[in-house]
């Protein structure tokens, strides 16, 4: 009789002690990371010794639950009908489909996602909060049950296994035990990029320290510039390089090639001594503060001003101090990339702003009054679980790879710590309580905030498909700001969507030179244009403020009455 199945050979002893090899060396990797954990008085998470167990016990337990697994896996594939082919990287060895035994778990996972996500959108008696709360719960466990997250059903790191002999587990376990210690999931090789090195290296000078931030000043690279400055304001929640990633994405260096004479500010990375700052700080020693730097380094009456994401909602409340002071003159024009001000309709994040999220983030802070920035790294990760986590673990620690470099994921990795008071403020008071479109909702140093008086010209950017900042959020701008007003949808999402330099020819952007009164009517009337929104931005900026002056004297960072005190990118982008 003859068939066509493979058959295995037999294990030789050769096989077996190669085998038992790596088996040592694997529970010696384990025992290594647990005695350094314990040695340094801190045990990493997962390797605490646990109590001796009852080897029958546990022999009972397995044997149930892989009785109950298969059973389950039986049900599954005997109901389910073939849920079709989806454009899904997961599942993109051919083994998926060509294997029929993969090929069945495939359809069934498939099938089993789509329904469970239906019964989600079916489920009654739920208001539109929870049902997006489940919603997120619910792809969030459909995420991490995917079959091409285990060992024994991902065809992909079954073969790993038999053609490297076990030495892709042994190379995974090494970095799943190095990503323990060092807190975080690996996103890009170590060593792959250095700040200074081959990010954020836009010549430039730090010409202004605070205790709070750095002021950068970048060096001018055309024979004039326009009069009007430019600070940009990133978000204090990530490192400011996200405008100045590589060369050819850059924000910044684009900025400084087409005649802006451009200021960052780099915010330190919280310690104790930031423990108990407020958005006092943000505004006043922060904002404005960087505001009237530049100005009077310049001599100029008015700056432009970037703020990104979070830093957009601090900058909305300053010009709405400055406009109540009777300052309003000091900034010239005001651009928002992603950036809210209006809660109602804030997106995935405020899922994460319940009872018992907010109270682990107290017990987290409770020694030091600081958010650790791998929080908030591991938050965002949950956001985009299947491309951010679990493809991941799938690379480092199943198939035992490297993950390729990207800077972007590199910058998005390097975290920084937040104030936890402060940060408790900004989701209770803006995310959840949406005190900033009241007037007088908020106080910024005895002064009530009001929207409604700010007049500076204003730049808005979204992104059409952003999970942090929705569109329809980002827009509710519009509806709370009066004067002159710019709104562009972009292609993409929260980090590509601003970080589109022309020369990629990557996106599109929408404009309507009309005058919509919602984001439904801004898209309806619109015009697709092809590739970067940045040259849009760049004509309204000088529309603003045409005027140019030699790039001469206190324009060459160093040169002015505030000297160099060190080469960008200054200290403060690099602490933990």
């Amino acid at each position: 009789m003859t068939t066509d199945a493979p058959t295995a050979a037999f294990p030789t002893l050769e096989d077996w002690q190669h085998w038992t090899l790596v088996m040592g060396l694997a529970q010696q990797m384990l025992l290594e990371s647990w005695a350094d954990s314990w040695k340094a008085g801190t045990p990493a998470p997962g390797l605490k010794m646990p109590q001796a167990p009852d080897p029958m016990a546990l022999m009972s337990a397995g044997a149930d639950a892989w009785s109950k697994g298969l059973e389950a896996w039986g049900q599954m594939l005997g109901s389910m009908a073939e849920a079709g082919l989806a454009k899904d990287k997961r599942f993109a060895a051919p083994e998926w489909r060509d294997h029929p035994v993969y090929d069945t778990i495939r359809q069934s996972y498939l099938a089993i996602s789509d329904q469970l996500m239906k019964s989600v959108d079916q489920a009654d008696g739920l208001d539109e909060e929870a049902r997006q709360r489940l919603r997120f719960v619910t792809k969030g466990v459909i995420d991490a049950m995917s079959p091409s997250n285990f060992a024994l059903t991902n065809p992909e790191v079954l073969k790993a296994t038999l053609e490297s002999r076990g030495e892709n587990l042994l190379n995974g376990l090494r970095h799943m035990l190095d990503d323990m210690k060092a807190g975080q999931l690996s996103q890009v090789p170590k060593g792959a990029y250095e700040v200074g090195r081959n990010l954020a290296t836009t010549p430039g000078k730090v010409v202004h320290e605070t205790p709070l931030y750095q002021l950068i000043h970048y060096a001018p690279t055309t024979k004039s510039v326009l009069e009007t400055p430019l600070v940009v304001f990133p978000p204090w929640i990530n490192r400011y390089y996200i405008l100045d990633l590589t060369p050819e994405k850059s924000f910044v260096r684009w900025c400084v090639d087409n005649g802006i004479s451009l200021f960052m500010v780099s915010w330190k990375s919280a310690d104790e001594t930031l423990r108990d700052i407020t958005l006092d700080d943000y505004v006043l020693r922060g904002q404005v503060d960087a505001i009237d730097t530049v100005r009077d380094l310049l001599g100029v009456e008015a700056v432009h001003t970037i703020g990104y994401c979070v830093a957009g909602t601090t900058l909305a409340a300053t010009l709405a101090l400055l406009a109540a002071r009777g300052e309003a003159a000091k900034v010239a024009s005001a651009t928002y990339f992603t950036a809210q001000v209006d809660f109602s309709e804030a997106g995935d994040l405020k899922l994460f702003l319940g009872d018992e999220t907010m109270a682990l983030l107290g017990q987290l802070s409770a020694e030091t009054g600081l958010i650790d920035g791998r929080v908030m790294a591991a938050t965002f990760n949950q956001l985009r679980g299947r491309d951010l986590v679990w493809n991941y673990v799938v690379n480092n620690y199943l198939l035992g790879k490297e993950p390729p470099p990207f800077d972007l994921l590199h910058w998005n990795g390097d975290v920084t710590n937040l104030p936890a008071g402060w940060h408790r403020d900004y989701l209770e008071t803006l995310y959840k309580a949406n005190k900033l479109v009241e007037a007088g909702g908020i106080v910024v140093d005895g002064t009530p905030i009001d929207l409604s008086r700010i007049e500076t010209p204003l730049y808005i950017q979204a992104g059409r498909e952003d999970h942090i900042a929705p569109p329809q959020s980002v827009w509710k701008i519009m509806d709370h700001v009066p004067g002159d007003k710019r709104f562009v949808l972009a292609g993409s999402g929260h980090i590509a969507g601003v970080v589109n330099p022309p020369s990629a020819g990557k996106y599109q952007h929408w404009i309507n030179e009309g005058d919509p009164k919602t984001l439904e009517q801004f898209v309806e009337g619109a015009t697709e244009v092809k590739g970067s929104w940045w040259p849009d931005w760049l004509a309204w900026l000088r529309r603003q403020a045409p005027a140019e002056v030699p790039a001469t004297g206190a324009r060459v960072p160093g040169k002015g009455k505030r000297k160099a005190i060190e080469d960008a990118p200054g200290r403060y982008v690099r602490t933990r």
